[in-house]
């Protein structure tokens, strides 16, 4: 007989299953074995005909949840059965949160095992931490459970009650949430702050300053004693200074007026103050945190973000990645220390450690903030992970690591200067000691370059010195409107605000671009013309439901269920059946929403009406002949749309397109138009014999006002032959892409070679020359970015192909490169020393590691689905054949999953 393991992946299974004894046999669950029913195919016979059923909570019945085993699962399940059948022990080893907790109970109550049962629970797949697991292991929190099932009911009874409304109200398919509807309504409040800012004008002079042939600079800062205004001091409703303050506007005639009688007058230091100061590390990453610097860092999405961590996690590189607790262990702390002591120095270790306590009250689940797994911490070159999964654990070691590095000791120096009436200020900062800058910067990719830019270097400067004007610049400044939201803000406002999980974060984001409620624009959500349709239904009808303090009160509430602290079912009752619950809500507005002002958004400073119809969004105005529509392109976002696009896309459609000129060579007419997805221009009529005229999309950056005949054919050419390659005689064409222009290089049977055109290229103008040097740059890597394209050292031609060796910087040290293959300086060579001889062994030794890996995949496919034809063996403890029991479909689940994390 065997002990029976489960687990939720099969990722988890394989790595687990290296630190349990031989009569362990681990399997994965797939996620979660139980549901509610996500459509009407799923509603068991029996119930089917009942209302309630279609929510899957009998709401009368004391809010029973419907649970069904979805299809999918149902193999699972059976296979998950037999196992058991053959096992005198179930240890259930999901995830220590709420939702792990929640999967190991319902396979319990799916399994119904008549063996001893038990419950597993550890934080970082390593061996120590799953013996000393296996050794305390207690029953299942029938609490945590509880706390979770609450959750997945009031969610379901929020959308299930409240997306109906929405299809027969606004447009078919759209969906409210508890968590989803208030991150939209804070996208939405966003965008109507920047429609209703009014941009501010003001000037101010930048001088260029020498002492001692040092240049620095110096920015005016008063005149005749009075502070001169900035951005901050204007109202951004008014576009005007704000009331109350005692600033000084300089307009641009009184700048200039002013540059003129300074620029030859003489410079002063009249003050000078040193002010130091110290920084501390960052505490270790939580779920959120580690979102949000993703973002910002890695410019991966919060769903990206989870998955990769997920994966690092399974696979035993890192502690469970859903935690709200900055909490480090006094193991993860001593090993920190040690990488610290090892990699930097003493001089470079905190005094005494550092421990951080955490400040949320909801602070759930796991006990610990993500950090390396183990009792020593790996190097990120140590892991032999690469990509994303390098980049997300390099990203989490050195926050770790940082977190036990002495301060950064900083001073801060202001230099005051006077020239006739007017007052000038200089700023500089020296960076004393670095401390754990040396390691980690938030919001930076590379500490080095951050420690230097942080720096602002001022010569040496006393009270009565007169340095040197080089140069003095009248400059003009206008106000900006509020940020959009980047994923990393709204995750960093949801958590500030104590709406929702960091654990869900990412499927809500996720569900709110899906779901066409906002895109993702240059890093930043950008709410449409439908989220603004449904957060004002929902302000108008049912505000509670949308404000962020209501939903941060139902947060704590369900925490309190989770530790006992409130009940669960009077909660549900009076949420949903009380008199302002929210089935009574519904039953009483429904009736009173007219579906024509529910499409309608009304814009201030627009006539024109803005509904949302079946295909998206369109403008309506009414003229002498009734009324006018036209669709409103994609990219407009509602705080960008003003009367004059508006009178375009108008007149586009009652006149036509605007027509630039004639082709030169065919004489047929240009046009300019405007679609869904933005501006474009068209080549001849559209009629039967030409039902789909040629058309090109303006590049980034070009607005329609600009657009000459010249450019249009230029584009109307699009792609452009720029003639053949020296080497190969294969095309090099130009053309305009989804991510910008580029050249490709037509390489035949060995596909295509594409590059970027860079910031002074032109996609029209680019020469066959331009674009073979840019082919000749290798291709920038992820994570490696620029740094790529010049080599550090060139050790000589490879002698069986003749191609480059070379040495290249990479993010994580030197590293030898020839064609495809990437090999690390081998341990004690130097950049300046390391022979060709060394760096082709290198290369050899890592082309064979790459060469081994794919043959061991293939062998490890071909061996699986044999396996799967063979009939269960009784030897299914050993670890070789509790692969071989599966099917061939899971086997082969197996082997996908485990390409996808590697590497």
């Amino acid at each position: 007989m065997t002990k029976l393991v489960i687990v939720e992946s099969p990722t988890k299974a394989r790595t687990i299953r290296n630190y349990l004894p031989h009569d362990y046999q681990v399997e994965a669950s797939m996620g979660h074995v139980r549901d509610l029913p996500q459509s009407a195919s799923d509603i068991p016979a029996s119930v089917k005909g009942e209302e309630w059923a279609k929510i899957g909570v009998n709401v009368d019945a004391d809010f029973e949840p419907l649970y069904i085993i979805p299809q999918d699962k149902k193999k699972v399940v059976k296979q998950l059965k037999e196992a058991l059948k053959h096992a005198d022990e179930l240890v259930l080893a999901t995830d220590e949160d709420r939702e792990g907790e929640s999967i190991s109970w319902h396979l319990l109550q799916v399994l119904q095992p008549k063996v001893p049962i038990k419950r597993m629970v550890f934080h970082e797949i390593t061996e120590e931490a799953i013996r000393d697991a296996l050794n305390h292991c207690r029953l299942v929190d029938e609490q945590l459970v509880r706390a979770q099932e609450t959750r997945r009911i009031l969610d379901r009874l929020v959308g299930y009650t409240l997306s109906p409304l929405l299809w027969k109200k606004i447009a078919w398919g759209l969906s409210a949430g508890r968590v989803q509807s208030v991150a939209v309504r804070l996208l939405v409040r966003r965008e109507r702050e920047r429609r209703a800012f009014k941009k501010g004008t003001y000037w101010d002079l930048k001088a260029t300053l020498t002492k001692d042939n040092i240049p620095f600079e110096a920015r005016l800062v008063t005149l005749r004693g009075q502070r001169i205004a900035t951005g901050a001091d204007f109202d951004e409703s008014t576009g005007h200074i704000a009331a109350g303050r005692d600033v000084l506007l300089l307009g641009e005639a009184e700048a200039r007026s002013l540059h003129d009688r300074l620029r030859t007058s003489t410079w002063s230091v009249i003050n000078l103050e040193e002010r130091a100061s110290t920084r501390k590390p960052s505490p270790p990453f939580t779920t959120s945190t580690l979102q949000q610097e993703a973002n910002r860092k890695l410019k991966l999405s919060a769903r990206d973000t989870m998955r990769i961590a997920q994966s690092l996690y399974e696979q035993g590189y890192i502690t469970y990645m859903r935690t709200d607790s900055v909490n480090l262990s006094q193991q993860a702390i001593a090993a920190a220390r040690s990488c610290v002591e090892q990699m930097y120095g003493t001089q470079y270790l905190s005094p005494q450690p550092r421990q951080y306590a955490t400040k949320s009250k909801g602070a759930q689940e796991a006990h610990e903030a993500i950090r390396p797994a183990g009792s020593t911490f790996r190097t990120p070159q140590e892991t032999g992970l690469s990509g994303r999964d390098l980049q997300l654990y390099d990203l989490i070691w050195k926050r770790t690591v940082a977190t036990q590095m002495a301060e950064a000791r900083q001073t801060h120096i202001t230099v005051h200067l006077q020239v006739e009436d007017a007052g000038f200020r200089a700023t500089g900062k020296r960076i004393d000691f670095p401390g754990f800058f040396r390691a980690y910067v938030e919001g930076s990719d590379d500490p080095d370059a951050a420690i230097e830019s942080q720096e602002v270097i001022l010569p040496e400067l006393r009270v009565g010195d007169q340095p040197t004007c080089q140069e003095l610049e009248a400059i003009a400044h206008e106000t900006q409107p509020p940020a959009r939201y980047t994923e990393a803000s709204l995750v960093k406002t949801l958590e500030s605000e104590g709406i929702g999980r960091p654990s869900t974060y990412a499927s809500i984001i996720g569900t709110i671009i899906d779901r066409g409620y906002a895109q993702m624009v240059n890093n930043s959500l950008v709410p449409t013309f439908t989220a603004f349709a449904v957060t004002n239904l929902l302000e108008k009808h049912f505000p509670d439901l949308v404000d962020t303090g209501f939903t941060a009160r139902m947060e704590q509430t369900l925490d309190e269920i989770s530790t006992g602290e409130a009940q669960w079912l009077p909660y549900l009752k009076e949420f949903y059946l009380g008199e302002s619950g929210l089935e009574t809500q519904v039953k009483q507005q429904e009736s009173q929403i007219d579906p024509n002002a529910a499409r309608t958004i009304e814009l201030e400073g627009l006539d024109a009406k803005v509904r949302i119809g079946r295909y998206g969004a369109y403008i309506e105005t009414e003229n002498e002949d009734g009324p006018i529509k036209a669709t409103i392109p994609q990219d407009l976002t509602p705080a960008d749309l003003d009367p004059q696009q508006v009178e375009v896309l108008l007149r586009q459609k009652t006149e036509g397109p605007d027509k630039i000129g004639f082709h030169p060579e065919t004489g047929e007419p240009i046009y300019q138009r405007i679609g869904p997805y933005g501006p474009y221009v068209q080549l001849g009529d559209e009629s039967e014999t030409n039902p789909k005229p040629k058309r090109a999309s303006l590049p980034k950056g070009v607005k329609p006002e600009d657009v000459t005949l010249e450019m249009a054919v230029g584009l109307l050419s699009l792609p452009r032959l720029l003639g053949h390659h020296p080497e190969t005689g294969g095309k090099i064409q130009a053309n305009l892409g989804r991510f910008g222009p580029y050249v490709v290089h037509d390489q035949g049977k060995e596909g295509k070679d594409y590059r970027s055109l860079k910031g002074d290229d032109d996609v029209l103008t680019i020469t066959l020359e331009r674009a073979l040097e840019l082919l000749a740059e290798p291709k920038a890597g992820r994570g490696r970015g620029k740094a790529a394209a010049t080599p550090l050292r060139e050790l000589g031609a490879h002698p069986e192909d003749g191609e480059p060796v070379d040495i290249y910087k990479g993010p994580y040290g030197p590293y030898i490169k020839h064609g495809k293959v990437n090999a690390s300086l081998p341990d004690g060579e130097q950049i300046e020393t390391i022979s060709l001889e060394t760096a082709l062994k290198a290369l050899a030794e890592k082309a064979g590691t790459k060469k081994a890996a794919r043959s061991s995949k293939s062998t490890t496919d071909s061996q699986t689905t044999k396996a799967s034809t063979t009939k269960k063996a009784s030897s299914t403890t050993k670890k070789t054949t509790s692969k071989t029991t599966k099917t061939t479909k899971t086997a082969a689940k197996s082997t996908r999953t485990t390409k996808s994390t590697k590497g």
